[in-house]
């Protein structure tokens, strides 16, 4: 199930939207984390940065064949031997990864998907206790260059209400000028 308003921009545009290094900085992406899952890789826009600053793997997952390619030819490009591309229906079949494997969980911009809760106990399945939970999206300004409507457009309340539900700790939340904001959460628990 493709998640609702999925269509991207082009690539080119899509890259403008975000100056990645310094937002996974931020959402507490750095050497010290191993291995990641991105749920919803798209052009790699986060999974490539976020490649060249982890030390273990990162499974970058999409519905789209055409995404996936893309997200490979990047890591080809780069030389980055890191990434593992997965093909999936993530929302209605889960990210097939084992559970307690992963220490960093994205679900960048993705949270307007039909099943959002879903989304988020498949990210605390998969995530070693103690470890963190990333939540990027949009902000609810219909001014924004681009996003899902804003009839399901994610507040950040709802996001944090979601997460809590699903078991996570709140942590922080940050303003990812110009058109996002940014939620870090950690599963309780020590590994």
């Amino acid at each position: 199930m493709k998640v609702r308003e999925s269509g991207m921009p082009n690539e080119k545009m899509w890259a403008e939207f975000f100056e990645p290094e310094k937002i996974l900085c931020i959402m507490e992406l750095n050497h010290n984390v191993a291995d990641v899952v991105e749920f919803g890789c798209g052009y790699g826009t986060f999974t490539i940065p976020v490649a060249k600053i982890v030390k273990g793997t990162v499974y970058a997952i999409d519905i789209e064949e055409e995404m996936i390619k893309r997200v490979a030819e990047r890591a080809n490009e780069e030389k980055l031997n890191n990434i593992k591309t997965l093909l999936r229906d993530f929302v209605n079949e889960g990210s097939g990864l084992e559970d307690r494997s992963v220490d960093y969980a994205m679900l960048f911009n993705i949270l307007h998907a039909e099943k959002p809760e879903d989304l988020l106990k498949e990210a605390y399945r998969i995530l070693k206790p103690g470890r963190k939970l990333g939540v990027i999206h949009w902000n609810c300004d219909p001014e924004t260059p681009r996003g899902p409507p804003m009839t399901i457009r994610p507040r950040p309340e709802q996001c944090i209400k979601w997460a809590i539900e699903s078991g996570f700790k709140f942590e922080d939340r940050h303003d990812l000028k110009p058109y996002h904001y940014g939620l870090v959460f950690s599963k309780p628990g020590k590994e």
